[in-house]
């Protein structure tokens, strides 16, 4: 039988042998460590333009960069307003990407939980709480999440206010909308057992009595929005424009929105369209019938 044992857990900030730099360095050789999935370094210490080092710069294959700080010891003031300032600096000198604040440290107080709450989810953040314990003459680490990512809300996560037909009738018109039904029908054979679902900001996706919205409608009164996920791709920017399609891409949300006045504009580009909202499902891994 097994034996099990205790673990004797130490501070690092108070470890003689041990320095923020050796946990830098640990980390950025493996990224994993943090369990936040598949990361890839991208730079160490990096220089911001207001003054200051960003510890870590981390990044996943969805376009997310991380702004990683640590911290030995206990968070403080300090510590949160300067992971902020960097999260913010490399945000809007890189905006093509999505950006992620992560604070790692020994203690996560009640004062930081707090002063987070404060911002109320205007900031996407991530908490981190670094433990050392002693094993076989070393130190193992581990990262426990504290405070999951808070993230910007889309006005329509914010009021999932679930309406009917005849309110879109009025806030688009009747017209607008049978154009959009006729491009729904069209798209069957790709969409097959999803339904239209009518909410307060868009029309989107249902299925099974799930929301799933790899592709949302925005009709308006002489126009209607596409709109489907994906990461940011410079190509599909270019072959919409090729095609004198009005194709614009939030990075925030990883939104294209397809501006079009209706199924005829729909019908003639039928083929490159189809291909965006199938991409779109493959990005959340959804298929059809």
């Amino acid at each position: 039988m097994a034996k099990i044992i205790g673990l004797e857990r130490i501070m690092l900030k108070a470890h003689s042998d041990i320095n923020e730099k050796q946990i830098q360095d640990y980390i950025f050789s493996d990224p994993s460590v943090l369990g936040l999935g598949e990361l890839s370094p991208i730079q160490r210490e990096k220089i911001q333009p207001t003054g200051g080092r960003l510890d870590l710069l981390l990044a996943d294959d969805n376009g997310t960069r991380y702004e990683v700080e640590i911290q030995l010891g206990a968070t403080d003031p300090s510590h949160i307003i300067r992971t902020i300032e960097y999260w913010d600096s490399e945000r809007k000198r890189y905006p093509q990407y999505d950006h992620c604040a992560v604070i790692v440290a020994e203690e996560i107080t009640g004062r930081f939980m707090n002063v987070i709450s404060l911002f109320n989810g205007s900031i996407p953040l991530i908490a981190l709480q670094l433990s050392a314990f002693k094993q076989d003459g070393g130190l193992a680490l581990t990262f426990t999440k504290i405070l999951d990512r808070v993230t910007y809300a889309n006005e329509e996560d914010e009021q999932l206010e679930v309406t009917d037909r005849k309110y879109w009738e009025t806030k688009s018109t009747v017209k607008i909308l049978k154009e959009m039904d006729l491009i729904f029908e069209n798209l069957q054979d790709i969409i097959g057992g999803f339904e239209l679902k009518y909410n307060k900001f868009y029309i989107g996706m249902t299925k099974d009595g799930m929301s799933k919205n790899f592709l949302m409608f925005r009709p308006k009164k002489d126009y209607m929005y596409l709109v489907f996920k994906g990461n940011e791709d410079s190509n599909l920017i270019d072959k919409a424009d090729n095609e004198g399609l009005d194709l614009n891409y939030k990075p925030r949300f990883k939104e294209y929105y397809l501006r079009i006045k209706g199924y005829a504009e729909y019908k003639q580009n039928k083929t490159l369209i189809d291909e965006w909202v199938s991409s779109s499902m493959e990005y959340f891994n959804i298929s059809g019938e």
